[in-house]
């Protein structure tokens, strides 16, 4: 069962460390009581999560989401870009949290932050946090998709598909490419 830590307590997560473009994006929540069906977004529905989403931002103390973009994730690295993204979303909250919890096994020493393996599953902040970083996420991959529209990004978020790949053989990688994954570095190396 989700639990509600109190509407002093920020929820921080992010959604799209795995994929092999795009930026990943980090939302902070406070929210001001329990919401119902908040859990993480990963087990929710499309549909529900657009619901879940607008709920929160309408009835949360506080929300924000920030990226990483693909150009710090190359520069610092997937964990570091995704540390950093965490505090400027925390650093962004018009409201300075008592308590802040971090879904994952990361802390974020500068803010004595709590990590809690499966916070989205157990902590509501998170959850929230975790259901608007999601949904700022695919929408901005439906936006990119429009304009590299071979590549099906609106489809599969840019994670490492059969289609994806197959795509990135055929038409090379994008600027929105993570060069440093595998994958993506794999390709690349065909191509020479």
């Amino acid at each position: 069962m989700i639990e509600h830590l109190g509407p002093e307590v920020a929820g921080v997560d992010e959604a799209g460390r795995g994929p092999l473009a795009g930026p990943v994006m980090v939302a902070a929540v406070i929210l001001a009581r329990p919401i119902p069906g908040l859990r993480d977004s990963k087990k929710l529905r499309p549909q529900q999560r657009q619901v879940l989403a607008a709920r929160i931002r309408a009835e949360a103390r506080a929300w924000v989401v920030v990226s990483a973009s693909t150009w710090e994730i190359e520069r610092d690295n997937i964990l570091a870009a995704t540390l950093q993204a965490m505090d400027r979303a925390i650093r962004a909250l018009p409201l300075r949290p008592q308590r802040i919890v971090v879904d994952g096994n990361r802390v974020l020493p500068q803010w004595q932050a709590e990590a809690m393996v499966g916070g989205d599953d157990r902590v509501d902040a998170i959850a929230a946090a975790s259901i608007l970083a999601k949904v700022a996420r695919d929408r901005e991959m439906a936006l990119l998709d429009q304009h590299y529209p071979l590549y099906g990004f609106a489809r599969h978020q840019a994670y490492g598909t059969a289609a994806h790949l197959a795509a990135l053989r055929r038409f090379g990688v994008t600027p929105l490419h993570r060069r440093t994954f595998a994958p993506v570095a794999r390709i690349l190396e065909e191509g020479r």
